[in-house]
């Protein structure tokens, strides 16, 4: 295993000096792309860029250049005739026949064709025209006529491409027609902005900068209305930055942008308020939630049921199963007093936090005891989305009994928009597996065939991850057999992530590389959970070589962004060996990209100095992390030292265990306060045999000299106070052990 080499990504991966930027035009497309199209159109701006344009990678030239009528100056353009039948094919919507002309084309068409090709490959949305427009991009590239697309094709490519799930490659896309001077539609740079806001990691934040850019932008062209009209935010636009807001818990920026939303034209709809309504959940505003209701009716805004959607996940999310379960049985029985039923059942005393921000937000929050609760226009009876929100709420709790009783009372609703969904079958299958009833959840996946209800790729990853789990491989192999030949769906990375994962637990480090490579022979692109789960399983096999290359390649991988989770699992695999130089330069190597070690990172080190028996390493570490408990959220925000950290019990008793062993007693009790005030009871009986076991005859030796008694003292005094708080016979108090007075000198 030692000699196993990871094979050649199945894209081209870029060399050390090519930047990340550069590296995503070389990008695969792998997942299906639905077939939904874009009903809109672009335009661009009538002043010239600043610079050429360039899609992912820097200019090269600095010749100016109009997005509608592009000058050349060193490709040779085809015939007149070749670039009239490519047109004329364009024109009349013939894509098909359109490209294969195009390949024929030994020399490049004109930018007017270029250009109406990628927007119509982009257009139809499909893998395969995605994937013949990223060839044209890259063509281009490697020509240098990239200028030659206009703003149209781009910000449809970009659209598509986030549409298709590369949200990487569409942020890029639209973050270089900004640095261009090109200002995208609003509908392709929104779309974008909305992938990210809902993506999990750093999109949220991600989302926020690209809105923040479109507006930089725009605010060059103020005097220019005409420039600027198809690029202004509308309410679409401001709910995908809102819904960043919210998923990140910001609320003074959400304010920010809610209060601005009127000044461009843009009018708060209902799906702007159930964004707030996630805020509120976000921020744990319970309280506000009802209010969040109210205020959509009082402004004469049109409810739908995705807003009742939000008020139960908002509950379910927050815990309070019983307020949403009262207020779908207030559906069923059609009532349109919910606003009523939840002020009666909110009964939570309002939090200061943020409170004059959601005084703005929702005006009649402030004094609700002066108005009474407004009336639904009309009843609203819960569908199955609402059902199955609610039955999720049962899973998380343990409740696998509600939420069977939950689908049972589904089947029998008279409403066939209550009746269950594959959605609604996944839910119980998950709480199934949840509680280890593997058998009983094959019966749902039975019963879903029988009935016509199709299980999708959730459903059978749910399923291989609790045959994992239980360390049943060979039924997850079966079951994956089955989903391909029985159900005719595909593995995707999350099926093979399950599956590296289940090798690791099973301690085969080798059919987890295997798995890993069959994976990215399928073109399936691996995501970091494939990069950081295959670590593991070197990590765990004591190959901290072989993960370090996984590491490396990750770091290669323009498609993934390296997190905290990565390093920390590199550092792990060196400690695990006790190899602590090598992950101390693993942690100022990961200082260096902007990563501050958290508690994981703490821990791995620690036990990696307990494994080398490296006592010393173990005080310089402690000093660091007592350092970094002291850090205030003040001096965070104010300056750029490391955020606080809040140990754990691993990380303390670890310390603790290493600084008795060494006899370091006084770090041993700046150790053990430490944990006491994080309310982390201290192991007391390991602490005791250790002491009694390694140092019950300490300073007892009667031929000390002077000297060494007087070096000795402070360390003696240490071990005193140390004893006195084990409970053992010491210096400071007489025991049932030792009745006669304790002469110092005995420990000499």
């Amino acid at each position: 295993m030692n000699t196993a080499r990871l094979p050649p990504p199945t894209s081209p991966q870029p060399s050390s000096t090519t930047s990340i930027s550069q590296a995503l035009t070389s990008l695969h497309w792998f997942s299906p792309l639905p077939s939904s199209t874009f009903n809109f159109t672009f335009t661009f701006t009538s002043k010239p860029p600043r610079r050429r344009f360039l899609v992912l990678v820097q200019g090269t030239g600095n010749h100016t250049t109009n997005p509608t009528t592009t000058t050349f100056t060193s490709a040779s353009t085809p015939s007149n005739s070749l670039n009239q039948t490519l047109l004329t094919l364009l024109r009349q919507r013939k894509t098909e026949e359109a490209w294969l002309t195009y390949v024929q084309c030994t020399e490049l068409p004109s930018p007017t064709c270029l250009s109406r090709l990628v927007s119509q490959l982009s257009y139809l949305n499909t893998h395969q025209a995605l994937t013949r427009a990223q060839s044209i991009i890259q063509r281009l590239r490697n020509e240098r006529q990239l200028h030659r697309l206009d703003a149209n094709s781009l910000g449809l490519l970009a659209a598509s491409a986030a549409k298709a799930g590369h949200i990487l490659y569409a942020a890029s896309v639209i973050k270089s027609m900004l640095r261009s001077g090109y200002l995208p539609h609003v509908k392709a740079w929104s779309a974008v902005v909305s992938r990210l806001a809902a993506s999990g990691d750093d999109g949220p934040l991600e989302a926020l900068k690209l809105f923040d850019s479109v507006a930089r932008r725009m605010r060059r062209f103020t005097d220019d209305a005409l420039i600027v009209a198809n690029s202004r935010p509308d309410t679409a636009a401001y709910n995908a930055v809102l819904n960043a807001c919210a998923n990140l818990g910001y609320t003074e920026r959400f304010l920010h942008l809610f209060e601005e939303m009127p000044h461009l034209g843009a009018e708060p709809d209902v799906l702007t308020y159930n964004v707030m309504i996630k805020l509120c959940a976000r921020v744990e505003r319970k309280d506000l939630l009802v209010f969040a209701l109210e205020r959509i009716l009082e402004k004469g805004i049109q409810l739908c049921m995705t807003t009742l959607h939000s008020l139960v996940a908002a509950y379910v999310g927050l815990g309070d199963l019983e307020t949403a379960e009262k207020l779908v049985q207030a559906m069923r029985e059609e009532r349109k007093d919910l606003c009523k039923i939840l002020r009666e059942l909110n009964s939570i005393s309002p939090s200061n936090n943020d409170g004059y921000v959601f005084d703005k937000l929702l005006p009649n929050s402030v004094e609700p005891n002066n108005s009474e609760p407004p009336l639904l226009p009309k009843a609203y009876a819960p569908d199955s989305r609402i059902y199955t929100t609610l039955m999720k709420g049962y899973m998380k709790e343990g409740r696998v009994t509600d939420t069977v009783r939950m689908l049972e009372a589904m089947r029998r609703q008279d409403d066939s928009a209550s009746h269950p969904d594959h959605v609604t079958y996944t839910t119980v299958v998950s709480a199934l597996v949840k509680t280890g009833s593997m058998d009983r959840a094959r019966q749902v996946l039975a019963e879903m065939t029988r009935i016509g209800v199709p299980a999708n790729r959730v459903t059978y990853n749910i399923l291989l991850k609790g045959y994992c789990q239980q360390l049943q491989i060979d039924k997850a192999k079966e079951l994956v057999r089955e989903m391909v030949h029985d159900a005719g769906i595909v593995p995707d990375v999350v099926s093979y992530n399950t599956l590296i994962d289940g090798c690791i637990l099973v301690d085969d480090s080798a059919g987890a590389l295997t798995y890993f490579n069959e994976m990215r022979a399928r073109g399936i692109a691996p995501t970091k959970i494939s990069y950081t789960t295959l670590m593991k399983a070197f990590a765990l096999s004591g190959q901290p070589k072989l993960a370090n290359k996984v590491f490396e390649e990750m770091l290669r991988d323009p498609r993934v962004k390296v997190d905290l989770v990565a390093w920390n699992m590199l550092v792990e695999s060196y400690c695990r060996l006790g190899l602590v130089e090598e992950a101390k330069k693993t942690v100022q190597r990961m200082r260096e990209n902007g990563f501050y070690p958290n508690v994981a990172t703490y821990g791995s080190l620690a036990n990696g100095i307990a494994l080398a028996r490296k006592p010393g390493e173990a005080l310089l570490l402690w000093n660091e992390v007592k350092e970094r408990c002291a850090v205030k959220e003040e001096e965070e925000k104010s300056n750029s030292s490391p955020p606080p950290l809040k140990p754990d019990e691993g990380l303390l008793d670890t310390l603790a265990d290493i600084c008795v062993r060494a006899a370091f007693f006084r770090k041993a009790l700046e150790i053990v306060a430490c944990m006491e005030e994080n309310g982390i009871p201290p192991n007391k009986t390991k602490y005791t045999r250790i002491y009694v076991e390694m140092h019950s005859r300490m300073f007892t030796s009667k031929h000390a000299s002077k000297a060494r008694q007087d070096r000795r003292r402070e360390r003696k005094r240490a071990a005193e106070a140390f004893k006195f708080w084990l409970g053992l016979p010491n210096s400071y108090y007489g025991s049932e052990w030792r009745l006669e007075p304790v002469d110092g000198d005995d420990y000499a």
